[in-house]
């Protein structure tokens, strides 16, 4: 799956916080958060990636399952 380049497809937890909820989902943009005002506190969180809406919506265009789920509901 490539890129188009309007926006990253993986993120690391350390670049996210709770304004990103609309890109990585509420439990990843919590991760985030936590390791942005904890790790300074001495808590331990371990760092990760999140992927984003932006690649999950490309992978259904660029794989067909979108079209496939169209004709789907077309039927119903």
């Amino acid at each position: 799956m490539s890129n188009n380049g309007s926006s990253p497809l993986v993120l690391w937890y350390n670049q996210l916080g709770m304004n990103d909820v609309d890109r990585v989902g509420g439990k990843n943009a919590s991760l985030g958060e936590m390791i942005t005002n904890l790790s300074g506190m001495g808590v331990s969180v371990p760092n990760g990636f999140a992927t984003t809406a932006d690649a999950f919506n490309q992978f259904l265009d660029q794989s067909g399952v979108n079209q496939r789920i169209y004709e789907l509901l077309d039927k119903t």
